[in-house]
């Protein structure tokens, strides 16, 4: 079963598609291996190219599964490009071969794969990014679990520390977002049935990530990234009004769950409609001559990690970090701050005693 943002009838993506220069996107969203993505994806490119539209695939991976390999034959692949790295050839997909190629839409499969090093970008996600510049339309799919604010909320759920990960921006850059959804009990069938991965993989798969639990959760995940950003667009149709709230996080160099706050503000400011700010007080003892290398590093990863999540990096130099931070507050107008728990609470100086 299907259910999107907005309509899901390729008469109403063609509209989409002669509205505006700049490349759409269409993201099909599960929240697991095997729900469907691709197949639906494949699905739409032959309606579309029944309809007269220049459809390409750009990369599609079938992961050996019959059905998915079939629809495969019956459209125009763009050969993919090889690379090599450490004495292994792995192919990729060829994103300037794509470019000159221009056709009108370009199937784009598992957005949040990581290229193999001597590739142009890093991230699939950022080839995607230069498709839509070039004007070219693309369709893809994601599953739930690569969304980077929701990295601590899976690896709390599930166990499983995602390595693949791409922005939340990405996925509002979609203009149609379709979730591809299957209960957990018929997943796990579909596993059990080897329809998802060979046989020597099923019973491991089952008791592991594909447990009824993690399914379950990943699944509620899902709906609600799609609850939200239907609910995102109507407020954004109905309402010219900017939000008035303001967020800030307040960085520590030392806080050992620093890149967990961040995505925590990410997420909040992304369901408030909301400008977000990670604020770094560079105390005296944290000058880059006096702080060994690893904390560097650290701090200028928590950094990028805020830029990538679509927040203000504002770094200031002082002694008071209390004073500093509330100075900030104060200036920008802030509405929510968030905060980590620490041994030496020093914001009960700022907001009193009663803070727990």
């Amino acid at each position: 079963m299907s259910n999107d943002t907005g309509s899901t009838t390729p008469e109403q993506f063609l509209t989409l598609i002669r509205q505006q220069r700049r490349g759409r996107l269409k993201i099909y969203l599960g929240f697991a291996a095997g729900v469907g993505k691709t197949y639906e994806m494949l699905q739409e490119s032959q309606r579309l190219k029944a309809r007269g539209v220049d459809v390409v695939i750009g990369v599609v991976e079938t992961h050996g599964r019959a059905d998915t390999a079939a629809q495969i034959l019956q459209l125009e692949q763009v050969p993919r490009r090889k690379i090599e790295y450490r004495g292994v050839v792995v192919e990729e997909m060829d994103l300037d071969a794509i470019l000159t190629r221009s056709p009108a839409v370009v199937l784009v499969d598992e957005l949040a794969h990581t290229n193999a090093p001597g590739s142009r970008n890093s991230k699939r996600y950022q080839d995607v990014e230069e498709l839509l510049r070039a004007g070219i339309n693309v369709i893809s799919t994601l599953n739930i679990q690569h969304l980077e604010s929701l990295y601590d909320m899976v690896e709390k759920a599930t166990g499983v520390k995602v390595k693949e990960r791409i922005p939340d921006y990405i996925v509002g850059l979609a203009d149609q977002l379709i979730n591809v959804d299957l209960s957990a009990e018929d997943l796990r069938e579909r596993l059990s049935a080897g329809k998802i991965y060979p046989a020597e993989r099923i019973d491991r798969a089952l008791e592991s990530f594909f447990t009824q639990a993690n399914l379950t959760r990943l699944r509620e995940f899902a709906l609600h990234e799609i609850a939200h950003r239907l609910d995102q667009r109507l407020t954004d149709t109905e309402t010219t009004q900017p939000s008035t709230n303001r967020i800030m996080v307040c960085l520590s160099s030392r806080g050992p769950n620093v890149d967990h706050l961040v995505r925590k503000t990410a997420r909040m400011a992304d369901r408030l409609s909301a400008p977000w700010y990670a604020v770094y007080i560079q105390t005296p003892k944290e000058d880059v001559t006096r702080i060994p290398a690893a904390l560097q590093r650290k701090i200028s990863n928590n950094l990028a990690l805020v830029q990538q999540l679509g927040g203000t990096q504002m770094t200031f130099k002082g002694a008071d970090v209390v004073s500093t931070m509330a100075a900030f507050a104060k200036e920008y107008s802030i509405s929510h701050i968030v905060i980590g728990r620490s041994r030496q609470p020093w914001y009960r100086r700022w907001f009193g005693q009663s803070v727990q």
